[in-house]
């Protein structure tokens, strides 16, 4: 199998690059920078791990939920309980949700109170958000517990010309659906302000698959950036996020209970201030979340979370070579559900090296070493490269180790035991990357993680008492490996091509790990078809899916084809009306067992710049 798959990679530029692009000429870009992939932000050129970005209108503005938009990029599947508001997961690379660690402009919101610290996804739109990044493979060196798989790195609007700007979009369509999202900031010399926010409210469709009661959602979600400079060595800033969302859910596929509701509360904050001394940048930075989860009918009817850190980063230039980052970070969490009662602390020392040998080479070396006052020292590290062949032609390669540190529920609930340790994982990639000046590119990246002493709940565990099994440290190892394909071709200054495909062979002691999808393919087309009217085209077929063990009979999970389509017509230089259709092919499927998806849906809205 891995001969195959190097097999694969080495051929996948000559079998995606269109011959017409090695005859144009290479034209100079702006660079990317990207802010996860170390320390300190970094050229996307210049990193030898796989990043991948979205920007602007492409970070999930054509989509419900930001999790749809995401569920098209290579690696990236999507699990869900029932239509918006719904709980979902995203997986990496094979990987489920509690290995992939979630920042909001810098504040960590994985939720401390439930099984496994992960993110909802459920109810996440797009308004506000401006730009993302997926980082793939184990990335405890930079990011701590949870990064096993990943991390996704959210950032909101902020104003790009001097003066008050800003832009809106109001939305309807079907199961009842409306929302709107307002982003304005002001932009100085010196810095900028920058609020947004957003309301959506749905009827939504029935969670569970085998009754017609529908599952309404309504949130309001806020934003708050902004950032100024003091003088020429001192800059002060902040973020601030209010996320408060209501909903009813099905309670599970295998009840005829269908009449939850939950109560979702989030805030959260980061303050910073940076200086200089010399050759040495200083970050001094406080940040906090905190989630209060109300379910009045269920069996713990509240779950409150909290977490605050306080951290100093350096960053020390060496030359025009070299630059040491160095930091240190210290964070509680606390969590206080029902019988679930408990807290801890984590100290972590950091370092990272980001050097260039020469022109053609760029390196990075991390260190991490964490002190958890529950399971004492755990290190990580990370080493990755990059090798700029040609102008045009970049090889990548990268090995990190990652952790995850069992939950405060996995280790003081009724069903836990604070005698578990961290699960370790250690993750390699290879990767080759040809670039044809604006036209497009052509990326091929073969990936592999392994995972030992996994923390899963076993049904036999007598340690926590309950009677009906606890979570414990089972035997076995999880290996997720596999190839990313993607690419995409501008035709002409009208029309652009996409791809994406990604092969992912995950098991757990040879038993394939269920709801990943063995294939995975997306293709996509964009047009403008006049100097108003534009539009796009999208498809993804997931095969080879298999559902749970626990799945009932009849479950719809398996393969599925989504189609996605949408409008647009220019009103004027500011402002455009759109139409956009998902699962335009009414596909019935279910990602989780026993719970529907969406069918054929419909919306049309109004975007504008100011």
């Amino acid at each position: 199998m891995t001969r195959h798959l190097m097999a694969s990679l080495l051929a996948s530029t000559a079998i995606l690059a269109p011959p017409a692009f090695a005859q144009d000429a290479a034209f100079d870009l702006d660079p990317i920078i990207v802010e996860s992939s170390s320390l300190t932000p970094v050229e996307q050129a210049r990193t030898g791990t796989n990043v991948e970005v979205l920007e602007g209108e492409d970070a999930g503005s054509n989509d419900t939920r930001v999790i749809d938009r995401l569920s098209r990029l290579p690696g990236v599947n999507v699990n869900s309980n029932g239509g918006l508001g719904g709980a979902s997961s995203i997986q990496l690379r094979g990987l489920p949700s509690r290995y992939v660690g979630v920042r909001v402009n810098g504040i960590d919101v994985a939720d401390p109170t439930g099984p496994q610290n992960q993110f909802d996804f459920g109810g996440f739109t797009a308004a506000g958000i401006e730009r993302v990044e997926v980082l793939k493979g184990s990335q405890s060196a930079i990011f701590g517990s949870e990064a096993i798989a990943g991390v996704v790195n959210f950032s909101t609007f902020r104003p790009t010309e001097l003066g008050f700007s800003g832009n809106m979009k109001a939305e309807a369509g079907s199961f009842d659906t409306y929302s709107g999202a307002l982003n304005i900031g002001h932009k100085t010399e010196q810095g900028f302000v920058a609020l947004s926010y957003g309301h959506i409210k749905s009827q939504g469709i029935s969670s569970q698959s085998f009754n017609t009661e529908k599952d309404g959602f309504e949130q309001s979600t806020l934003h708050l950036t902004a950032e100024y400079a003091i003088s020429d060595t001192v800059t002060i800033g902040g973020a601030f996020l209010y996320r408060d969302g209501e909903g009813e859910f099905d309670r599970s596929s295998f009840s005829l209970d269908s009449t939850g509701e939950f109560f979702n509360l989030e805030h959260g904050a980061r303050v910073y201030t940076t200086f200089e001394t010399g050759a040495v940048t200083h970050t001094l930075s406080f940040s906090y979340f905190d989630i209060d989860r109300k379910d009045p009918g269920g069996f713990t009817p509240r779950f409150q979370g909290k977490r605050q850190s306080v951290a100093y980063l350096g960053s020390a230039s060496l030359g025009a070579n070299a630059t040491l980052n160095f930091g240190i970070d210290h964070t509680e969490e606390k969590i206080n559900a029902g019988a679930a009662v408990g807290s801890e602390d984590n100290t972590s020392f950091t370092a990272e090296l980001l050097f260039s040998p020469g022109a053609q080479f760029d390196l990075s070396a991390a260190l991490r070493y964490d002190d958890n006052s529950t399971f004492g020292g755990q290190a990580t590290g990370r080493l990755s490269a990059v090798y700029h062949a040609r102008e045009d032609l970049a090889l990548r390669a990268s090995v990190g180790s990652g952790y995850r540190a069992p939950s405060l529920y996995e280790r003081f609930s009724a069903y836990g035991d604070p005698a578990l340790q961290p699960e370790k994982s250690v993750s390699y990639e290879l990767g080759v990357e040809k670039t044809y000046g604006t036209r497009g590119f052509v990326k091929a990246t073969l990936f592999l993680t392994d995972i030992d002493d996994l923390i899963d709940y076993d049904f036999a565990a007598t340690v926590c008492g309950s009677g009906f099994g606890c979570y414990n440290q089972v035997p076995g190892k999880t290996t997720s490996k596999g190839l990313e394909l993607s690419g995409e071709y501008k035709m002409s200054e009208r029309y652009s091509f996409y791809g994406a495909y990604t092969y992912t062979d995950a098991k757990t002691e040879g038993v394939r790990l269920a709801r990943t999808p063995r294939h995975d393919l997306v293709l996509g087309v964009n047009g403008t078809f006049t100097d108003r009217f534009s539009g796009y085209l999208n498809v993804r077929h997931a095969a080879d899916v298999l559902p749970s063990a626990f799945a009932s009979a009849g479950n719809k999970v398996g393969d599925y084809t989504l189609v996605g389509a949408g409008l647009s017509y220019d009103l004027s230089d500011t402002a455009e009306v759109f139409l956009r259709v998902d699962n335009l092919l009414d596909e019935d499927y279910e990602t989780a067992s026993g719970y529907n998806q969406p069918g054929r849906s419909v919306f049309v809205g109004l975007r504008a710049d100011f």
